[in-house]
């Protein structure tokens, strides 16, 4: 089977608990499953409290029978992807410090991978469900420096792609990414050292990144760094990078998140191991939602789906957002 967030991935037809807790289903036939989560417009607080009648579907505007409905039980796999540039650095040292007591909030079931990424992204250690191991390649992570420039969506095609190849066919497919969203554009940086960094081989599309989270049915989760000089820095290169740009969009967190039902969580005044622990843990508030699409469409087409509060949900639509990924491919 595969994963439960994969495109039309198989029909959960009936599910029963295994002696660890982990869910053992039984696949009958297709069915698309959707990794939602509600919450608040000015809390940013997650509700984890509705039930499927509580929500409404579509895709490409027709309505959706819901056939599937989970709360928070399924587990985590999770790819922790760092930037390497200087203005992420000095957090990350902080998180390689304090990695313990954020991957504390993970159940022992969930499994993480760590990755670092700046012209090119790279694998610090795969997934494991051992979490002192993870701390551990954490610390190392924190150890690395690099001067390259930071290529956002080489780094979310390979971590997705990574996502893919999780252990757990059923889990939640997530990528926490601590960065400053200042990405750098291939067209006009560090062309012969990006060309080495992956082998002749130009980076990842924006347009290839978001395609390859649809495919393999990730959330991504920015941890946002803001870095005012880095940020005014940035300002005065993109005016000269701007037809760059526009021909290759060189990626943006905020989007990433908002196209996969994810959202992006600032510091606040909050340590970074105090934060990613907040968000493992809202992660916990999500919805697997599941149905078998009315019509059959031809391999490879998208189709577009909206998730909303139904009429009779105990919430106001004002006040609350529902999060879910845009779309998925056809297989």
């Amino acid at each position: 089977m595969k994963g439960c967030f994969g495109v039309c991935a198989t029909l959960l037809a009936a599910t029963a608990w295994g002696q660890d807790g982990t869910p053992v289903f039984r696949a009958t036939s297709d069915l698309v499953l959707l990794d939602v989560q509600v919450i608040h417009n000015k809390t940013n607080t997650a509700m984890a409290q509705l039930k499927a009648r509580d929500f409404e579907l579509s895709e490409d505007g027709a309505p959706q029978k819901i056939a599937f409905f989970e709360s928070g039980q399924l587990p985590l796999s999770v790819v922790l992807l760092f930037d390497l540039t200087d203005s992420v650095r000095g957090v990350l040292g902080r998180l390689g410090a304090g990695a313990q007591s954020a991957l504390d909030h993970l159940k022992p079931e969930d499994e993480v991978a760590v990755m670092v990424y700046d012209a090119s992204a790279r694998l610090v250690d795969g997934f494991t469900r051992d979490h002192a191991r993870t701390a551990a390649a954490i610390a190392r992570a924190a150890a690395m420096k690099s001067d390259d420039a930071a290529f956002f969506n080489e780094a979310v095609y390979q971590a997705a792609a990574q996502l893919e190849k999780s252990a757990n066919p059923s889990s939640r497919r997530v990528i926490l990414w601590l960065t400053d969203n200042l990405p750098n554009v291939p067209a006009s940086f560090n062309l012969r050292d990006r060309d080495e960094a992956l082998g002749g081989e130009p980076p990842h599309t924006e347009a290839e990144a978001i395609r390859k989270l649809h495919e393999s049915g990730t959330v991504v989760m920015p941890l946002l760094l803001k870095d005012r000089l880095g940020a005014i820095w940035a300002e005065m290169i993109s005016a000269g990078e701007r037809p760059y740009r526009k021909k290759y969009p060189p990626g943006d967190a905020h989007k990433y998140a908002e196209l996969t039902g994810g959202f992006a969580a600032g510091m606040r005044g909050k340590g970074v191991d105090e934060r990613l622990a907040q968000v493992i843990d809202s992660l916990r508030s999500r919805y697997t939602i599941g149905y078998r699409p009315a019509q059959d469409k031809p391999p490879g087409t998208f189709c577009r789906v909206n998730v909303a509060l139904a009429p009779g949900a105990p919430l106001r639509p004002r006040e609350w957002r529902v999060l879910a990924r845009a779309g998925y491919y056809r297989k």
